[in-house]
């Protein structure tokens, strides 16, 4: 297989002046390049690491995949659900549905389980977001078992969400969007914001599909599993190595794309209160007087589209140790945030003369970096560190 290096800053030497009895120190510099490791893929979600050169991808206008890094191999899972939407994008050019996010079990080696979440569809009413868990054997998914639903189906054919992380507790936390593409269609008590209505939330559910004992009580008539509210179309949620908190990045509508940590029991405001604009201009909410909104962590004041993140623990990259990585499919960025107590300090895009949408951002478990870009002819990118001395 042929491999492209692209390397896009230049060299920067750093020599610290000594005496003339002393030998010169010198420091590594952060020099990040780009390296194709696989493409030919339909627009890759996500992927999980089975080993460091054998992982599974999703693909979201495609499927389920097995790939190999040292001969590039594809090979399709067999067994996927027969629900699965098609997005041909002949309905609706904007169609987000498709294969989500692909997820191992923390305790894979053993039970081989399989994490997948997905747009499912159901004949006459529409679609949704599903997750499932299955048993992967070789190129096949068996024992199939269905742990969320997140109707109603409906024929809106945007914002499913569809994020998942094990958080440092070991239980699954999933994002699911309202679904709307207009604020105008929101009924009275808005989606995002009514705790009957499983759209719009954020789920910490069992590896089996069971609620924990210990989850937040937000109603009487709430939907079971709900761990946080008000979410638009919230796409990445990962865990810091260290504090164990989770942090989420949301998509706004005319600007408003946010980066919030997740806290058990939270309103983070969708549509009633926004860091952005509404697509609808005659839309204005009421925002009740006895409800606690969660204010973001960041948000941007132009359109990122901020999708799957990471925090970087790479070996490879030691200037960057627990910096916030965050794909965008806007403009196709890649920014990385420095953090301190749970405070953005400062905020660099990266690749600014060479971007491209960006689906994802990864870590292998041995510390590589990866970039998924949402392409017809999509890849999968090692970021490397070439410092120069």
């Amino acid at each position: 297989m042929n491999r492209f290096i692209w390397i896009f800053l230049p060299c920067i030497v750093c020599i610290i002046g000594c005496a003339k009895t002393t030998k010169p120190k010198q420091s590594i510099k952060t020099n990040p390049v780009k390296e194709i490791i696989v493409e030919g893929l339909k627009h890759p979600w996500s992927m999980a690491f089975i080993s460091e050169k054998d992982v599974v991808v999703s693909e979201k206008d495609g499927n389920l995949l097995r790939v190999y890094f040292d001969t590039s191999e594809k090979k399709i899972i067999k067994g996927f659900p027969r629900d699965l939407t098609d997005s041909i994008r002949a309905i609706w050019r904007g169609d987000n549905s498709g294969i989500f996010d692909v997820l191992l079990d923390p305790d894979f080696k053993n039970n081989h389980h399989l994490y997948v979440s997905y747009a499912a569809k159901q004949k006459n009413k529409g679609s949704t977001t599903k997750v499932i868990r299955g048993t992967l054997i070789n190129d096949s998914l068996t024992s199939i078992k269905t742990l969320l639903e997140a109707g109603p189906y409906t024929k809106e054919y945007f914002h499913y969400g569809g994020g998942m992380t094990f958080g440092a507790d070991q239980k699954l936390y999933i994002t699911v969007g309202e679904r709307l593409f207009k604020e105008i269609d929101e009924p009275e008590t808005p989606i995002a914001q009514d705790l009957t209505d499983r759209r719009g939330k954020i789920y910490r559910i069992n590896t089996d599909g069971s609620i924990p004992h210990d989850n937040p009580v937000l109603g009487e008539n709430m939907v079971k599993g709900i761990y946080a509210s008000g979410i638009r179309a919230a796409q990445g949620i990962t865990l810091h190595p260290e504090t164990g908190k989770l942090w989420f990045s949301e998509h706004g509508t005319m600007q408003g794309d946010e980066i919030n940590i997740l806290k058990a029991g939270a309103n983070y405001g969708w549509p009633l209160i926004t860091t952005g604009g509404y697509r609808s201009k005659e839309f204005k909410p009421k925002i009740p007087e006895d409800v606690d909104f969660t204010d973001p962590i960041w948000y941007w004041k132009h359109t990122v589209a901020p999708t799957g993140l990471v925090f970087c623990t790479s070996h490879e990259f030691p200037a960057w140790k627990n910096d916030l990585l965050v794909s965008g499919l806007s403009r196709g960025s890649l920014w990385r945030f420095r953090i301190e107590n749970d405070t953005i300090k400062s905020a660099e895009e990266l690749f600014v003369d060479d971007r491209v949408r960006a689906r994802k951002v990864l870590q292998s478990p041995a510390g590589k970096l990866y970039l998924l870009t949402d392409e017809v002819n999509g890849k999968i990118i090692r970021i490397k560190n070439e410092p120069n001395f």
